[in-house]
């Protein structure tokens, strides 16, 4: 299951919880009890290293 962050908008107190897809968003902070919003991060796939284009991992042409 993936988790998720969460950022009280009174205290800015950022917490993980770890929720099904499924699962309805929290609404309020667990410790002042505020609204709370769900922050998103930057992506968690990065792509480093060779093979990512066409030509990185091609078979070079046969010469006859």
């Amino acid at each position: 299951m993936p988790n998720y962050t969460y950022r009280c908008d009174a205290c800015a107190e950022e917490f993980e919880v770890t929720q099904a897809i499924t699962d309805k968003a929290l609404e309020n902070c667990p410790k002042c009890q505020a609204k709370v919003v769900k922050v998103f991060g930057k992506l968690g796939v990065s792509f480093k290293g060779p093979g990512f284009y066409r030509t990185d991992s091609a078979t070079p042409p046969k010469t006859d």
